[in-house]
């Protein structure tokens, strides 16, 4: 069995991580050489600012009164620049936005594994490229360009990551702290000869990170009054910097500068995924070589922002976030970083059309570069037969694109040489994503054959050792000696022939892993036959009927990831399943409860999802229900079968109690604390750590007896998830915890109906002598009912409160009773952890229904698997990579949530059966004496 789990957990973990090998590896490639456009360029030195966290609609939409927002830079877009949307990608990280903007590519999601901090491949940035680059802001986010690059000419200054508070008095005093360093290096370079020789130099760029926007959009969301006022500190901040430097360097017109965002935020101050308000950020360029602002009588786009911002008479020029690095590369005449897949907008640009033209062809060369760098990296590792060229680009393809372009030029037909170039871009980017996903199919197949494979296994096992439906047949030794050297044969030349195409070793993983788990379902042949008879013998009606049951339940719940509210009509229909079963005749108190808790908790996955609205108030309900928790038990056990309990058990009880009266105040004194801006009080924090702490040992030393143990999981665990609540969800797993006690009772009533056990007095139950039971009975139909309750209520358990699967689910605000200082990995596993609670108290549950219905917890928990494999099949072949960037995060984002729930599932049962047995004893003092 141990084996048999050990495998399992193996063959999850690969088709976890093969997800990430098919649809998210590095898209860079190396060796490529850099392109410069050969004129000479407008600006001599560029001035950056990105202001974290700042919305497109935020920055130009006007106040009640008709004033704009940010008068400065309102004021260039009318007169001196450029102006439109950038448009970011999922993930909208700061990392992520950052490396788009500066280094021109969308990086990959491989960068979450380092909280988007360190650099995960080495990649070419703008920053890399320039004479001299200075920038102010965020520890989070300069280090990583200065890190990438070559030589000793990116400087960084940041403030302490302690600065960057959520629960801080005002967090625009980040960005006062870059600007009041800008001007004071400014000002110190007057008496440093060479730093003022550097500063004069060409091929300059002035970094500015303004991170406040952020900060107060996450604490105060960002429709607040500081989020406001912190745009408008930008604005001033920017018009004296911009000032300041143009007297700085005598007027001389060879500043450009530019202001945009890496990402926006949603009205409930979360970021990460592809709402509008996250992926729509503002731009604006003015200065040298920066075309003015143009003026239109109409202009056609989907969304009604020009009206609502009234810019109709001025043209928007919206861009990709990766086209923002070529434009800058341009403007100040470096060459394009190597990595780019940026398209350089030549609208912005105020210059010849002969330069436009260069420019553009430059773009064009630089990105073919790359594509033929990928084209000859895959026809290295593939046999050449096998090759398979991407033909719209082939060699000859390629060289007359590239001499027609520089025909045209040279006989001055700039507008078509910049067309030739778009279109050359065009196919060198489709040549590129065609060559990166070469391997796509391949593989998946691969992983489809060995789930299918692995998913065929374990019903077999279940079907052989759970169950009567097969006679034990002796297996000829001559046959199994064939079969297993057929398979190695069939692994030795996959293995081949991927030694001799240089395969990476994770290929060699997924394509061998079908080989021995078809191996292990083939060996159990005799079964298969077994089965196959026994299903001739049974009614055809009832087996269709049956079949069409268990396919309705799985698609409800893959449904259910999509549209939370299919677990609302699940919830209703096991409502009324006491009704279709005829139940409620033995036990009329328990299925009315039953129905009752049903309704209740099918409430949930209809409302707002957690975070958007916060609401204190609504947790004291809550934690009054919770500490009148001992008198439920009284009313729920009666007296004759209820366990006297000892003195150290009533001071653990009233531990538990405390605690869940701690964390109520918590709760409401840091959000008041914060509310008036002082920050997250000490003290609470302490109570809040040690809360945590508390919850994973209080259970475990009270009685093991059946409700008392699982009451006090609830309580332990109830006090932290307190911590972690703003809102509503306070209220869910109580009632999913209630709904959880009466399954226990219901299945026990079942257990009666169908006559397959006796039903024991549930208060006196013992988790510990349930382990030492050695005959357990073999599985019923009803136990996949059973798996399937279990595997429902987890799902329902994940999406109750919220579409997890969504980056922008999460809210900050959740762990502000632990920390408020900005620390990804901390905030991370703590939000996990809210996740896990409800998590976890279902599990335990189930491990009662397994333990009180005479099952091997094996046995129902394969089930459970074969259920849940089934759901991560179905979600493998929704993965896409077309359509938006929010289709295809979501799509690869189910597809890891199922498969970490099965990894996660596995673990849980172990977490369940120690949470329910072990029990931590004190030595005791006193001497018993035996009469």
């Amino acid at each position: 069995v141990s084996v048999f789990i050990l495998a399992g957990l193996l063959v999850h973990c690969v088709f976890l991580v093969s997800i990430f090998d098919i649809y998210f590896s590095s898209p860079l490639v190396h060796g490529m050489t850099p392109q410069q456009t050969p004129l000479p360029p407008p600006a001599k030195r560029l001035v950056l600012f990105v202001a974290d966290g700042l919305r497109a609609d935020s920055l130009y939409e006007l106040n009640s009164n008709n004033t704009p927002r940010a008068p400065y830079l309102r004021g260039i877009l009318e007169n001196n620049g450029s102006w439109g949307i950038s448009h970011t990608r999922v993930p909208t990280e700061s990392r992520p936005g950052h490396v788009a903007l500066i280094a021109g590519f969308y990086e990959d999601v491989s960068a979450v594994a380092k909280g988007w901090k360190e650099n995960p491949v080495e990649f070419d940035s703008v920053f890399n490229e320039s004479k001299y680059t200075w920038s102010w802001g965020s520890p989070d986010i300069l280090p990583m360009f200065a890190k990438g690059a070559t030589g000793d000419h990116v400087y960084t200054f940041c403030y302490a990551a302690e600065s960057e508070d959520f629960g801080a008095q005002d967090a625009a005093k980040l960005d006062m702290w870059v600007f009041d360093h800008v001007k004071s290096f400014f000002n110190s370079s007057r008496s440093n000869q060479t730093l003022f020789s550097a500063l004069n130099e060409e091929k300059v760029v002035l970094f500015l990170h303004l991170l406040g926007i952020d900060t107060n959009g996450h604490a105060h969301r960002p429709n607040s009054r500081e989020y406001k006022e912190n745009i408008k500190k930008v604005d001033k901040g920017v018009k004296e910097i911009a000032s300041m430097i143009d007297n700085f360097y005598g007027n001389d017109g060879k500043t450009a500068f530019i202001l945009t965002s890496d990402h926006g935020m949603t009205d409930w101050g979360s970021h990460g995924a592809g709402h509008p308000s996250e992926t729509l950020t503002p731009l604006i360029v003015w200065g040298a070589g920066v075309n003015y602002p143009q003026k239109v009588t109409s202009q056609f786009f989907e969304d009604n922002f020009l009206k609502e911002w009234k810019l109709e008479n001025l043209k928007r020029l919206d861009v990709n976030q990766a086209d923002i690095a070529p434009l800058m590369a341009s403007l100040i005449g470096v060459p394009f970083p190597l990595n780019s897949v940026g398209t350089l907008p030549l609208e912005y640009l105020n210059n010849s059309a002969h330069f436009k033209a260069e420019s553009m062809f430059t773009n064009a060369v630089q990105i073919l570069e790359q594509f033929k760098v990928k084209m000859s990296q895959k026809k290295e590792t593939t046999l050449s037969f096998l090759f398979t060229p991407f033909k719209p680009l082939s060699d000859s393809e390629q060289i007359n694109f590239l001499k027609k372009t520089r025909l045209y030029i040279q006989q001055q037909k700039y507008d078509e040489a910049v067309s030739l170039c778009k279109t050359l871009i065009n196919l060198a980017l489709e040549g590129l994503s065609y060559y990166h996903t070469y391997d796509r199919l391949f593989l998946g197949l691969s992983i489809a054959m060995g789930f299918v494979g692995w998913t065929t296994y374990v019903i077999l096992v279940i079907i052989k050792t759970h169950t009567n439906l097969t006679k034990t047949v002796q297996t000829n030794n001559k046959e199994s000696t064939v079969l297993f050297y057929s398979f190695a044969f069939v692994g030795m030349i996959i293995a081949f022939f991927l030694l001799i195409q240089t395969c990476p070793w994770t290929y060699y993983v997924y394509c061998l892993l079908p080989v021995p788990v078809w191996y292990a379902v083939v060996r159990e042949l005799p079964v298969i036959q077994d089965l196959a008879t026994n299903l001739m013998s049974l009614h055809i009606g009832q087996s269709i009927g049956f079949l069409l049951v268990c396919t309705l339940g799985i698609e409800i719940l893959v449904f259910s990831f999509f549209y939370r509210s299919a677990l609302t009509i699940g919830l209703l229909v096991f409502a009324g399943w006491p009704v279709i079963t005829q139940l409620w005749v033995q036990a009329k108190t328990t299925a009315l409860v039953w129905t009752l808790l049903c309704v209740l908790l099918a409430i949930f996955p209809l409302m707002p999802v957690v975070g958007r609205e916060p609401n204190i108030t609504l947790m004291h309900p809550c934690s009054l229900i919770l500490l009148n928790m001992r008198y439920l038990y009284i009313f729920v056990v009666p007296e004759e079968t209820r366990v006297e309990q000892s003195q150290m058990d009533i001071f653990v009880s009233s531990l538990s109690m405390l605690s869940i009266a701690l964390s109520t105040y918590v709760v409401s004194s840091t959000h008041d604390s914060l509310k008036n801006k002082q920050g997250l009080p000490v003290l609470n924090q302490i109570i809040s750590w040690m809360t945590l702490v508390s919850s994973s040992v209080l259970p475990l030393l009270s009685p093991t007896f059946l409700f008392q143990r699982l009451f006090s999981i609830l309580l332990s665990l109830m006090s932290t998830y307190l911590l972690l609540s703003t809102g509503y969800e306070a209220l869910f797993p109580l009632v999913l915890s209630g709904l959880m006690f009466v399954w226990i009772n219901m299945e026990q009533e079942a257990l009666q109906h169908y006559g397959l056990s006796f039903k024991p007095k549930l208060a006196v139950f013992n988790f510990t002598y349930a382990t030492d039971i050695t005959q357990f009975r073999q599985l019923h139909l009803d136990d996949i009912r059973r798996s399937f309750f279990f595997v429902f209520f987890i799902v329902t358990a994940f999406f109750g409160t919220g579409n997890i699967a969504s980056v922008n689910s999460f809210d900050p605000a959740s762990v502000y009773c632990f920390l408020t200082v900005f620390s990804p990995f901390m905030m991370g596993g703590l939000l996990v952890l809210k996740v896990v609670i409800p998590f976890v108290l279902v599990s335990c549950a189930f491990e009662a229904v397994q333990v009180t219905t005479q099952l091997s917890s094996k046995s129902l928990f394969l089930i459970v698997l074969v259920i849940s494999d089934i759901m991560a099949l179905h979600f493998f072949f929704l993965v896409k990579d077309y359509g938006s960037w929010l289709d295809i995060g979501t799509s690869i984002s189910h597809y890891v949530l199922v498969m970490s729930l099965t990894i996660f599932m596995m673990l849980m049962n172990g977490l369940a059966q120690l949470l329910t047995t072990k029990r931590l004893e004190f030595p005791r003092r006193t001497k018993h004496h035996s009469t």
